[in-house]
């Protein structure tokens, strides 16, 4: 019988899972191989699935699934080991999600520049529920980017603004390479 994909072979052929007395029966035996063709794809994703769960090495339209299980938006002009570290890393960006350190992590790895950013170090909360937010004019984080000349600088101000606390100011300097 022909695979559904060529040359795949079942890795589980249903017969052998029969019991003895339909193992004797060469009827039965045709009839249920005739599924081995149809689930053998089925059965050869299910046992490679911790591989779809690696974004080093899952499928290539794997990948941008992956990241969406983490709240990641692919750039589709990336290359693929580009999009695949992004996702490999998002766990580590998230973590330091917030901080000048996070901060720099997630625009080096977005635009592939390492960006310096200077903290005034300001942090404050609420100690009432709907009370006045926390954050003022002089608690601000500076991104100097070098050799930006690549970069869409609309699309920098919109990653700066989901990836950096939303009560600090910020500022973004382009300095000419």
């Amino acid at each position: 019988m022909r695979s559904v994909i060529d040359g795949l072979e079942t890795p589980h052929p249903l017969g052998l899972a029969m019991p003895a007395i339909y193992q004797d029966d060469e009827f039965a035996m045709r009839w249920i191989s005739a599924f081995d063709p149809v689930l053998a794809p089925v059965f050869c994703t299910l046992d490679n699935f911790d591989s779809y769960l690696d974004p080093q090495l899952a499928p290539d339209d794997f990948v941008s699934w992956l990241a969406s299980w983490v709240g990641l938006v692919l750039d589709e002009n990336w290359t693929t080991e580009r999009q695949r570290q992004l996702v490999d890393e998002a766990a580590e960006l998230y973590r330091w999600r917030g901080t000048a350190r996070g901060l720099a992590a997630h625009i080096a790895v977005y635009t592939g520049i390492e960006p310096e950013v200077l903290d005034s170090g300001g942090y404050g909360w609420s100690p009432v529920p709907g009370g006045q937010p926390p954050g003022d004019e002089s608690w601000t984080v500076t991104i100097r980017v070098h050799e930006a000349d690549h970069i869409d600088p609309d699309r920098l101000e919109r990653l700066i603004e989901a990836a950096k606390p939303a009560h600090i100011v910020h500022r973004v300097e382009v300095i000419p390479g």
